[in-house]
């Protein structure tokens, strides 16, 4: 179903499924949309024009829940599971896919998957302390991995590939952010790293870079014409790392953890988590900077508020303490939070956010995933 909100920056909102979604991305050309659910992977054909999309392929070989799914840009999905396996389903003629089977060799569950930008290998993220680079072996017709293994001390949370498709950033349960080699000899050129500021010549698996947090890493986001990298964390912070080293951060504005970061622009970070609706910083001269919220929910005006509760800029700053305690309350009285507080699209936690629109290096839309089973698109 899909729900119109006026003048505000939600442009539709899908209800596709009646349990969390985990992951969701988009073919390149946008026409198609894959969700994972559950132990299922659903593929859903977009229309274009606002209605609702209509489900054309599940893909339901995993026995376990599905965590993540990515597209490549020949059409091929990725998709992995707490089960530890992870498929390539190649689409065929008749809109079917065939899956084949990736020999990923770990122990624990695969956690994340992104596939590098040209579509011929990609990475897999496990709780078995294990980063899995896989390519297809042509002679026998499989898809293989190797492993990246130290330093890394616990659950690989997130993977995105550098535009290059040879550094890879990571981050995890461990408190560290990692950027690693990917270089597969006899896939990657070797000279495509010449001039870059992380360096110019790494064997696979190296360590290029390590940035400690001390919290989970939710989610880790290269913007590769700028050579830096952004990531969220459990404490509330957005950090935006570069090259050289240098970290700046910028705290969440209602104190609640990010599960999601993408890059609008050089500039621009947009932000989603607990808080159920996105965040915009803004770089300026003097660091990074909260700028705006897409699609806050705003206060009834017969809600009685109090200075304590309110803060002194009214709802532009609500003391998170006694904003989250009222919503235990409201939770623990009724059942379910109060009216004024379920206006945002969603209402459950966003996991994820994806580019759907961009012109001319700037994203103009993006869209979410949550656990409401929920997929929200925006105007940036």
């Amino acid at each position: 179903m899909s729900v119109s909100h006026g003048k505000r920056s939600v442009l539709s909102a899908f209800k596709l499924v009646k349990a969390p979604i985990y992951s969701h991305c988009y073919s390149s050309d946008k026409s198609l949309l894959a969700i994972t659910c559950d132990t299922n992977c659903f593929v859903y054909k977009l229309g274009g024009d606002g209605s609702s999309p209509k489900l054309v392929a599940t893909l339901p070989d995993h026995d376990k829940t599905v965590t993540a799914v990515d597209i490549s840009v020949h059409g091929r999905i990725v998709t992995c599971s707490q089960d530890r396996n992870a498929y390539v389903w190649e689409p065929l003629s008749d809109g079917s896919y065939k899956p084949t089977l990736v020999l990923l060799r770990i122990n624990r569950a695969a956690t994340s998957v992104c596939w590098a930008p040209n579509g011929y290998k990609f990475a897999v993220g496990s709780s078995a302390r294990i980063i899995a680079v896989c390519y297809y072996e042509q002679e026998n017709n499989w898809w293989v991995s190797k492993h990246i293994k130290k330093p890394i001390r616990s659950t690989i949370n997130c993977l995105c590939w550098h535009a290059n498709g040879i550094l890879l950033g990571s981050g995890g349960t461990d408190g560290y952010v990692r950027v690693f080699s990917g270089f597969i000899k006899g896939l990657d050129s070797k000279d495509i790293m010449n001039g870059s500021p992380w360096g110019e010549k790494f064997p696979f698996g190296s360590l290029v870079k390590e940035w400690y947090q001390g919290s989970y890493i939710h989610d880790v986001q290269w913007r590769s014409g700028a050579e830096k990298i952004a990531y969220v964390s459990h404490d509330g912070l957005l950090n935006v790392a570069d090259s050289v080293g240098q970290v700046e951060t910028a705290q969440a504005p209602e104190g609640l953890p990010f599960r999601s970061l993408l890059w609008i622009n050089d500039h621009e970070v947009l932000c989603g988590g607990y808080s159920c609706h996105p965040v915009m910083f803004t770089e300026s001269s003097d660091g990074w900077k909260f700028s705006k919220n897409l699609d806050k929910p705003s206060r009834s005006s017969q809600a009685p508020t109090s200075p304590v509760d309110s803060g002194e800029d009214g709802d532009e700053q609500p003391s998170f303490g006694m904003s989250a305690l009222r919503k235990f309350k409201e939770l623990d009285l009724k059942g379910k939070v109060s009216s004024d507080e379920q206006e945002s699209a969603h209402d459950n936690t966003i996991v994820q956010l994806r580019v759907y629109a961009e012109s001319g290096g700037q994203v103009t839309q993006v869209s979410s995933c949550g656990l409401d089973g929920k997929i929200v698109l925006y105007a940036v």
